[in-house]
């Protein structure tokens, strides 16, 4: 199973973005891919796909499954879009550290042991997601709390989104630390299998800063501020937004949407998976096959 969580410590970068697309082209390619997003703000990966209507309801949703108070079974909180499987986020996660925390005290109190930064595993584990999917990707918010930490204890890869620029270097020299302090807090070992350029204008400074990476750029994708948008518009991956909503296709996004192609295949190479029907990079009439 392919697992990773898209992070970068820089906003704005696109890992909303990428990840949506990365999971679309997975399942492009005849894999079943679960997204667990996790961010407590608007704006997030469930709104990108539309299915964020019940986020202020009292429904039941990924925290209480987290804190060991579900209100119904795991499969029914998942919903799928264009052939891939998410688990929609909610409020309650603006809250998750105090809930967690109270769990944990009165855990405590009983002489039980509950890990704080495991219990998004746990619930994964519980209901057989292993066995059922091929790949799992969370999208965790950028600052360091329960959110970031249980997303990576799940997932134990990263796949960083880079902004090629000043803020993006600083954002990257400080992975390998903050990598080593996820280890050291979490007990567990922690792999980059991807870095993803994005916004690249090929400047001198941006070439410069490109250079820095160590870790490994299956692609660099250029600016492409208006298809971006236009997802956010339209609540649809990029596939999907030239293919539905273009009144014509263009040339460079069509590369774009190769480049996803791409990158799901190097990263469903890193651990051995061969995709049952991948797709010619790029191919956005490509039939979508669900498992």
């Amino acid at each position: 199973m392919l697992t990773y969580s898209t992070y970068s410590e820089a906003g704005g970068v696109g890992k909303t973005t990428t990840a949506a697309n990365l999971a679309v082209a997975h399942a492009r390619a005849g894999l079943k891919p679960l997204v667990v997003p996790l961010d407590p703000q608007d704006g997030d990966l469930s709104r990108l796909f539309g299915v964020d209507d019940q986020r202020t309801d009292s429904v039941d949703n990924i925290v209480r499954h987290m804190i060991r108070r579900p209100n119904g079974d795991f499969d029914d909180l998942i919903r799928t879009v264009e052939g891939v499987d998410i688990v929609p986020e909610h409020n309650m996660l603006s809250d998750l550290a105090d809930f967690l925390q109270r769990e944990k005290d009165q855990a405590e109190a009983m002489g039980e042991a509950f890990g704080m930064h495991a219990q998004l595993l746990r619930v994964l584990r519980e209901a057989g997601v292993p066995e059922e999917y091929d790949v799992l990707i969370c999208d965790p918010p950028a600052t360091e709390g329960p959110h970031l930490y249980n997303a990576i204890h799940a997932t134990r890869s990263l796949v960083i989104p880079v902004e090629p620029s000043a803020k993006g270097r600083a954002a990257v020299e400080g992975l390998e630390a903050l990598v080593a302090g996820f280890e050291d807090q979490l007990e567990i070992d922690v792999g980059v299998l991807a870095a993803v350029p994005t916004g690249f204008k090929n400047t001198r400074d941006q070439r410069q800063v490109l250079a820095e990476i160590d870790y490994p750029i299956p692609e660099i994708i250029s600016e492409r501020a208006s298809l971006m948008e236009g997802c956010w518009m339209e609540q649809c991956s990029a596939f999907k937004y030239v293919r539905e909503h273009r009144n014509r296709r263009r040339d460079y996004e069509i590369e774009t949407l190769a480049q996803f192609d791409r990158i799901a295949r190097h990263l469903e190479e890193q651990v051995g998976i061969d995709a049952p029907n991948p797709p010619e990079p790029g191919d956005v009439d490509h039939e979508v096959v669900t498992v």
